[in-house]
């Protein structure tokens, strides 16, 4: 097996176990580390192998992903006691496919270079539910030829994979993609609500509204958690995407940016973190404005 068909994943939750799932189905050995014994054993039973620590997994292989939901996970995953840093070779290159600060990222890009590891910014658009399906995309950022090296990779685990310029730029895109997947969240449960409201079936709702010019991409993969009222398996957590809602916020007012559609979104998005849904998908956002609409949620 040569070097490159061995990949690394730190991160083995939602979106690194279904890259480590993808992977050792296109024929890569993956070798993994979690926090969470759990995860460790089901990379095992795809056929991967778990490692002790992250530090492992970078010793072992020359290009490894990275997929971690916070700041501190990930300075820990990176740069703590076992962590990456401490096992990394030179010339080894981290896919790093977490949604963080930019800055964090730079920064943790120029500590790494010092021992002469590559990190690539490589955030991902999809939920945990399309990164089941292989239904993502990759938009990579940083040093070119690390990144035509990794493109055999990204198509183990994505359908498709854009080269969006130097480092960065995949994390200002990914902020574009996130804003607009908060605002299409948000206004498929309205739409579901004004349906309720009306007496429209939802299950007809959406067959209908699915085929036409309404639909959205959030429409077709959250609508069917919203047709049954149900917002588990979560795809993406409330709590973790409170992370992402903040850092969009933060980018956009340092580049003072209006964000009107995004600001009001977030209220609702707060309201379900605060009202018990913190470990449900998102689209719980339908239960928050199914309460508002029945007079339980102060309107404002």
């Amino acid at each position: 097996m040569t070097p490159d068909k061995q990949i690394g994943v730190v991160g083995l939750g939602i979106m690194g176990g279904a890259f480590a799932k993808h992977l050792c189905a296109s024929r890569f050995k993956v070798v993994g580390y979690d926090i969470a014994a759990t995860r460790r054993a089901a990379l095992r039973k795809l056929g991967g192998v778990a490692a002790a620590s992250s530090e492992e997994v970078a010793a072992t292989t020359r290009i490894l992903i990275t997929s971690l939901p916070s700041l501190p996970a990930f300075e820990a995953a990176l740069f703590g006691r076992n962590g990456v840093a401490a096992g990394a070779r030179k010339g080894t290159i981290v896919i790093e496919a977490s949604t963080l600060p930019l800055e964090i990222k730079e920064d943790a890009r120029k500590r790494l270079a010092k021992t002469g590891v590559v990190l690539l910014d490589c955030p991902i658009s999809g939920t945990g539910a399309q990164a089941a399906m292989k239904d993502i995309v990759v938009y990579a950022s940083g040093d070119r030829r690390a990144y035509a090296r990794c493109k055999p990779v990204f198509a183990g685990f994505a359908r498709n994979a854009y080269y969006c310029g130097g480092f960065g730029a995949g994390s200002k895109l990914k902020f574009i993609a996130n804003l607009l997947v908060t605002i299409h969240n948000l206004s498929t449960a309205e739409a579901f609500v004004l349906a309720e409201r009306a007496g429209v079936d939802a299950e007809l709702m959406y067959r209908v509204i699915k085929d036409g010019a309404g639909t959205s991409r959030m429409f077709e993969v959250r609508g069917p958690m919203m047709v049954k009222r149900k917002y588990l398996p979560a795809t993406m957590k409330v709590d973790v995407y409170q992370k992402d809602i903040a850092i969009i916020g933060a980018y956009a007012a340092k580049l003072r940016c209006p964000t009107p559609l995004f600001s009001l979104s977030k209220r609702y998005y707060d309201l379900a973190y605060a009202g018990g849904f913190d470990k449900n998908d998102t689209a719980a956002v339908h239960a928050v404005l199914r309460k508002t609409a029945s007079g339980k949620h102060k309107r404002g």
